[in-house]
C-alpha cells in the first residue's frame, strides 16, 4: 500500500538542520519531468526520477543509465522525492543519509508510449519515451521478481533500440558535467561556482517545479552533449568562412567493396554548407545562394556550436513517417515545419583548414564538434566497410540510397571519383522545358523534361503522375510566368502535341524506372520543385563503374613475419590495408615512427622516423625543427596505400606523435600508459586505469581505454588542439605525480626499473615534443601477432590480457570499430583546465 503522505519517508530519513536538500512538502507541477541527479555517495550511482502525481518517482542506477540496448541496468526503487529536489546541487553532509556530492546530470520531459500511462509503475513495466539534454528517445523500466530477501524493489532500466541508441559507456564515461552548473563533482565537492560560460537555459530545463528557476547557483545553464566536453573558444568572435563550392558525388551502378570506404545514408533533401562565425550562421546551397532565412532553425542551432568558426557540410531533410521525404521537405520550407540538417563533413574550424586531412578524420572532427547532436543538427553516421549491407537495408526501408566515401581522401570542392552514390531507385533533376493541358480548367497533363548534353538541351520526355492539387496549382502559377512561344528542345511532334513551352529555368525531381536507347524515360513520377540548383548545371546521370582500387605491389607476400602464428608479410599489409578506414583518424597526418622488421619480428627490429625519400611517394615527409636547432624530415602517410608501403617496407608497428603535421607544437591527445610490474597481473592495470579515468573526470576530461597489445593499458585523452607542448607536459607530469605520491604503494611516475617492484609506472613521458605511443589498431612485435585495440571502458572489466586481439581478427575488429560499443570512441572537444 503506497504511503498516506508519499513524502513522509523522504522526510524522516533526513535532518533539515544538517542537509540542505529541500525539505519534503507537495506541491503543483507540469507533470512530465524527469531528472537525473550523479550521486557520489557510499558508492556512486545515478539517481533517475520521474514527475508522477507531484512527487518524483525515484530509482538509484548503481552504473548509470547505457543508450545500449543489450545493457540493462539495475535500478533500485527508492523513496519519493518533492519536486523541489529537482533543482537540487550540491553536497550532503557525511553521515546524513546519502552523505555525498550530487550532480544534477540531465534534466527533462518525459511521457508514456502510446496507450501506456505512469500507472503501469505499480504494475511493474513502464515504457516511456525520454526528451532531455542527455537521455533521449525508447525507455524500459522493468520489475524484477522478488527473491524475499530484497530491502527495496529492484528494477531494470533499458534503452529501446532506436535512433537514440549508441554506445554502453557513451553516457556515464563521457557526460562529465552538470546540466544546471557546467561543474564537475570535484567541483561541486569543493564549493566552487561556476567556472564556465553561460550560455541559455535548454528548452527542457524549466521543469519539475520551475526547474529552471534559480537552484544552488542561481542560474541556468545547458550541458555538454553526451559524448563530448564542448566549451566555447576564447577570444574575439572570429568571422565567418566564406562559401566554397562543395564536393559532389559521381553516379556509379553498385556500392564499392573493401574497407577503405566509409559509407552514408543517402538523404532525400537539400544539400548545403553552413558557415559559422560571429555568433551567427549562414546556411548556402549547393550553389552559394543565401537561404538562411528558409532554415532559421538549423541556423540557430550552427551558431551555437562550440566554435569562434566553422563551415559544416551536410544535407537538410524532412521526415515523414521515419523517414527523411523531399515534398515534406519542400512543405516544411514553406510552413516553417520542421527540418533537421544531417552534418557530414567539416572544412574549416577556429581558423583551421582541415580539406586536406583524411575523410574519416575530418568526420571525427565534425563529430567532436556536434556531438550527439539535437533534433536540427545531428552528425550523420557511417560505417567503414560493409557498404552493400547498409545498401540493401536501405533500399529495404525506402532510402534513396546510398554515399560512399574514400575514407582516405582529402575534400575536393567539385565532382570526384572519391564520392560515389548508388541509388536504390533511378531519380534525378531534369529542366522543365514545357507542358501539357489536362481536361480540367487550370490543370495540366504532364511536363515536358530536358538535360543538358553538352550545349544542347536535349528533350528527354515527360512525367505525368506525382502530383496533387496543390502542386499543379503551383507549377501552373509558376509556369504560366515563364511562357514562350516556341520550344527550346527538338521532340517529337506526336509527343508535345499541343504542348505549352516555357523557358527553361524550372528545375524538377523526377524519380523513374528506366529510359529508352534515345534517352527518354518510361514510367516517370514528380518528385518535386527543387530551387537549389540551377537547370544550367542539370545534366543526364550515368552510372559508371566503380573505380578500380589503388594498389601497392607487396614483395615477399609468403614471407613469416610472426613465425609463432604464421602471419606472414603478406597477410600484415592484407591487415593494414583492412583497417586503414578506422585506424587513420589516429594514424594518418602524424608524425610516425615505424618498427621495422625487415626479417621478421623475430629478427633484429629498429625505429625509424626520418626518411631521404627512400620509401616512394605513398610515404610523405614533413620538416621538424630539432632541439639543436637542425631540421630534420619526418615520417607520415595520409592513405591506405601509404600504410602498406610501410609494411613493404618492413614496418610491423605504428607510433604516432601526439599532435599532426598540421598543428605540431598543439596536441590533440594526451597518453597515459601504464606499465606494470613483472609480478604484477592485467586485473591491477585495468583497475589502475579505470582509477585514472576517474580522477581525469573529476577534473573534466573524457578519457578511453587502448589495450596496448603488450601487457598495459593506455589512457587516452582527446584535446582539442590549443594547449601547446610545454602545458600538456607539465599537466601530465604533475597529474601522475599527484597520483604516486597520493598512493605510492599503487604507482610510480619515474621511469627507474629499481623504484617499480610491486607497483605501476604512470608513463606521462610521451606527452611531450617528439616522444611517440603505439597507435590504434596498430599491430605489435611481439609473439601471436597482438594489436592495439580500443575497448571501452565496460568491456575492458571483462577482458584477462591487453594482447586481446591480434592480426588475424581483422574483421571482428572491423566489425567492432563500427559497432555501439566504440562508437565515439577517442572523441571529445575539450581543452586542459587548470590544475
Amino acid at each position: 500500500m503506497p504511503d498516506r503522505d508519499p513524502l513522509e519517508r523522504y522526510n524522516a530519513k533526513r535532518d533539515f538542520t544538517r542537509t540542505a536538500e529541500p525539505a519534503g512538502t507537495l506541491a503543483a507541477g507540469h507533470g512530465n519531468g524527469f531528472i537525473v541527479q550523479k550521486h557520489d555517495a557510499t558508492r556512486l550511482h545515478w539517481d533517475f526520477r520521474l514527475e508522477v502525481d507531484g512527487v518524483l518517482k525515484s530509482w538509484a542506477v548503481t552504473r548509470g543509465p547505457s543508450l545500449d540496448p543489450d545493457e540493462k541496468r539495475l535500478a533500485v526503487r527508492t523513496e519519493d522525492h518533492p519536486l523541489s529536489y529537482a533543482t537540487f546541487e550540491g553536497t550532503i553532509p557525511a553521515g546524513e543519509y546519502g552523505g555525498g556530492t550530487v550532480m544534477l546530470w540531465d534534466r527533462g520531459t518525459w511521457s508514456p508510449v502510446k496507450g501506456k500511462s505512469a500507472a503501469d509503475i505499480e504494475k511493474g513495466h513502464l515504457h516511456f519515451v525520454l526528451d532531455g539534454e542527455r537521455m533521449k528517445g525508447e525507455w524500459l523500466l522493468i520489475r524484477l521478481r522478488p527473491r524475499g530477501k530484497e530491502k527495496r524493489e529492484n528494477w531494470l532500466l533499458r534503452k529501446i533500440a532506436d535512433a537514440e541508441a549508441g554506445g554502453t559507456d557513451v553516457l556515464v564515461e563521457t557526460a562529465l558535467t552538470s546540466v544546471a552548473t557546467g561543474r564537475t563533482m570535484q567541483e561541486i565537492a569543493e564549493g566552487k561556482k561556476v567556472s564556465r560560460k553561460a550560455v541559455a537555459p535548454a528548452k527542457a530545463g524549466a521543469q519539475l517545479g520551475d526547474a529552471g528557476d534559480e537552484g544552488e547557483t542561481g542560474r541556468s545553464w545547458t550541458p555538454a552533449s553526451a559524448g563530448v566536453t564542448k566549451k566555447k573558444k576564447s577570444g574575439r568572435a572570429a568571422k565567418a568562412p566564406p562559401f566554397e563550392p562543395p564536393q559532389l558525388c559521381t553516379l556509379v551502378d553498385h556500392v564499392p567493396t573493401g574497407s577503405d570506404w566509409l559509407h552514408e545514408v543517402k538523404y532525400d533533401g537539400y544539400r548545403a554548407l553552413v558557415a559559422v562565425g560571429g555568433g551567427t550562421a549562414k546556411v548556402f546551397t549547393r550553389s552559394g545562394l543565401d537561404w538562411t532565412d528558409k532554415f532559421p532553425g538549423i541556423a540557430e542551432a550552427a551558431a551555437a556550436l562550440p566554435a569562434t568558426s566553422a563551415l559544416v557540410d551536410g544535407e537538410i531533410v524532412a521526415f515523414k513517417d521515419g523517414r527523411p521525404d523531399f515534398s515534406t521537405l519542400k512543405d516544411a520550407i514553406g510552413a516553417g515545419g520542421d527540418m533537421t540538417l544531417f552534418a557530414f563533413d567539416l572544412l574549416e574550424v577556429d581558423g583551421e583548414d582541415l580539406r586536406a586531412l583524411p575523410n574519416v578524420t575530418r568526420k571525427e572532427r565534425l563529430r567532436a564538434l556536434v556531438g550527439a547532436g539535437e533534433e536540427r543538427l545531428r552528425f550523420a553516421e557511417h560505417v567503414i566497410g560493409s557498404g552493400e549491407e547498409l545498401f540493401e537495408t536501405m533500399c529495404r526501408e525506402g532510402y534513396e540510397g546510398v554515399v560512399s566515401k574514400r575514407a582516405d581522401a582529402p575534400y575536393r570542392g567539385k565532382r570526384t571519383s572519391a564520392w560515389l552514390k548508388i541509388k536504390c531507385i533511378r531519380r534525378q533533376e531534369f529542366v522543365i522545358v514545357g507542358w501539357l493541358p489536362s481536361t480540367k480548367s487550370r490543370g495540366l497533363r504532364s511536363l515536358l523534361l530536358g538535360v543538358h548534353d553538352g550545349d544542347t538541351l536535349r528533350y528527354a520526355g515527360k512525367v505525368g503522375t506525382g502530383f496533387d492539387a496543390a502542386t499543379i496549382d503551383e507549377l501552373r502559377t509558376r509556369l504560366d510566368r515563364l511562357a514562350r512561344k516556341t520550344p527550346t528542345v527538338d521532340a517529337p511532334r506526336a509527343a508535345v502535341k499541343g504542348a505549352h513551352w516555357v523557358t527553361p529555368k524550372l528545375v524538377a525531381e523526377v524519380a523513374f524506372a528506366e529510359t529508352t536507347p534515345d534517352g527518354v524515360l518510361r514510367h516517370s513520377s514528380f518528385i518535386g520543385l527543387r530551387g537549389d540548383k540551377p537547370a544550367r548545371e542539370v545534366v543526364a546521370e550515368r552510372a559508371a563503374p566503380v573505380p578500380a582500387p589503388t594498389t601497392v605491389k607487396v614483395t615477399n607476400r609468403e614471407r613469416v613475419i610472426f613465425p609463432d602464428s604464421d602471419i606472414t608479410k603478406g597477410q600484415l599489409a592484407d591487415y593494414y590495408a583492412t583497417m586503414a578506414g578506422v585506424m587513420l583518424p589516429w594514424a594518418g597526418h602524424r608524425p610516425i615512427s615505424l618498427v621495422r622488421c625487415p626479417q621478421g619480428r623475430a629478427r633484429a627490429c629498429f625505429f625509424q622516423k626520418h626518411d631521404a625519400g627512400s620509401f616512394g611517394d605513398a610515404v610523405h615527409q614533413v620538416p621538424i625543427r630539432e632541439k639543436d636547432g637542425s631540421t630534420e624530415n619526418y615520417l607520415y602517410v595520409d592513405d591506405t596505400a601509404g600504410l602498406v608501403t610501410c609494411v613493404q617496407m618492413g614496418t610491423i608497428e605504428f607510433h604516432g606523435w601526439g599532435s599532426r603535421v598540421d598543428a605540431l607544437e598543439t596536441p590533440d591527445r594526451m597518453v597515459f600508459d601504464l606499465d606494470p610490474d613483472e609480478g604484477l597481473g592485467f586485473e591491477e592495470t585495468k583497475r589502475a586505469a579505470v582509477y585514472l579515468k576517474e580522477q581525469l573526470a573529476e577534473l573534466g576530461l573524457i578519457s578511453f581505454a587502448l589495450l596496448s597489445g603488450g601487457k598495459g593499458v593506455h589512457v587516452v585523452v582527446p584535446l582539442t588542439p590549443d594547449a601547446e607542448w610545454p602545458r600538456v607536459k607539465d599537466f601530465a607530469d604533475r597529474f601522475a605525480r599527484a597520483l604516486a605520491q597520493a598512493e605510492p604503494e599503487r604507482f610510480v611516475a619515474v621511469a627507474t626499473k629499481a623504484k617499480r617492484k610491486g607497483r605501476i609506472f604512470i608513463d606521462y613521458l610521451r606527452n611531450q615534443r617528439g616522444a611517440t605511443a603505439i597507435m590504434p589498431y596498430a599491430a605489435r612485435a611481439r609473439p601471436g601477432a597482438p594489436v592495439a585495440a580500443p575497448v571501452s571502458w565496460s568491456e575492458l572489466r571483462d577482458l584477462d590480457t591487453a594482447a586481446r586481439w591480434s592480426v588475424g581478427d581483422m574483421d571482428a575488429l572491423l566489425e567492432r570499430a563500427n559497432g555501439r560499443a566504440l562508437a565515439g570512441w577517442g572523441v571529445a572537444d575539450q581543452l586542459l583546465p587548470d590544475f
